[in-house]
């Protein structure tokens, strides 16, 4: 039988305002804040920087292999410097989640120093450069995105709040389905995963109508903003000491 509306609705509002006693504590609508994240900064890097995602680095791939193939308007060179900076990112967050593994939300906390700092250094070069951005500043930007992106996403994977990667939905929306009552399955937490789907659509909304509509610094403002709001929040969860922070044992 499939999830009915109600049950979603409460899926969905248990996850923007979640239960302070639950395992994840108040992690999850700042997940959900970073997903948007994720959707405006990949509106920016695919519409104003030639065809390339900061955030999901199964496009960069793909994209990579219709650049070899001669496929007009894909630059391998951005895919390679994405995929690179995601990377040192995704190394850097490491360390973050070994230095910080006892406690989550310091954790979250170091990882949004550094995606925050990223960010801004993005936005200056931006206000420093003309538009549209190439050469040396499509690239900049294209690195400090992707680094600030690579170490968000490999804390959110340690943090490993169900169904909040913040950026990236292929199994979030598989899960929707192949999780279903419908299909068989338990229960798919319809209503956390397509909340999830939808913030990310629109923070990508959000971004895509500013940059087409000639404000192509506004969604770096919005993401920066929204940054700092979760970093602030972070800085106080990192005095936490309650059950939430303990690290979640993977199996």
């Amino acid at each position: 039988m499939p999830v009915s509306v109600p049950v979603m609705l409460r899926e969905a509002w248990s996850t923007v305002v979640p239960d302070m006693k639950d395992r994840h504590g108040p992690l999850p609508p700042l997940m959900l804040a970073l997903t948007v994240v994720t959707g405006l900064v990949d509106a920016v890097s695919y519409l104003e920087l030639g065809k390339v995602f900061v955030a999901n680095m199964t496009g960069n791939v793909v994209f990579s292999g219709f650049a070899i193939a001669g496929a007009p308007g894909f630059s391998l060179v951005a895919s390679l410097v994405a995929l690179a900076a995601f990377a040192a990112g995704a190394l850097l967050g490491g360390l973050i989640v070994h230095r910080a593994a006892t406690h989550r939300g310091r954790m979250l906390m170091y990882a949004l120093l550094v995606e925050t700092a990223c960010v801004l250094a993005a936005l200056i070069v931006v206000s420093a450069s003309g538009h549209p951005y190439a050469g040396g500043a499509r690239f900049a930007l294209v690195a400090l995105l992707g680094l600030g992106l690579g170490v968000q996403n490999a804390v959110s994977r340690a943090l490993a709040v169900p169904d909040l990667t913040t950026t990236v939905l292929t199994l979030t929306i598989t899960g929707i389905l192949s999780d279903s009552r419908f299909a068989g399955g338990g229960g798919s937490k319809a209503g956390r995963r397509v909340l999830s789907a939808a913030v990310m659509m629109t923070g990508a909304l959000v971004g895509a109508v500013a940059v087409l509509h000639g404000h192509p610094r506004l969604p770096l403002l919005l993401a920066l903003a929204i940054l700092a709001a979760v970093t602030a929040a972070a800085i106080v969860l990192a005095r936490a000491d309650a059950p939430w922070v303990r690290p979640v044992v993977r199996k």
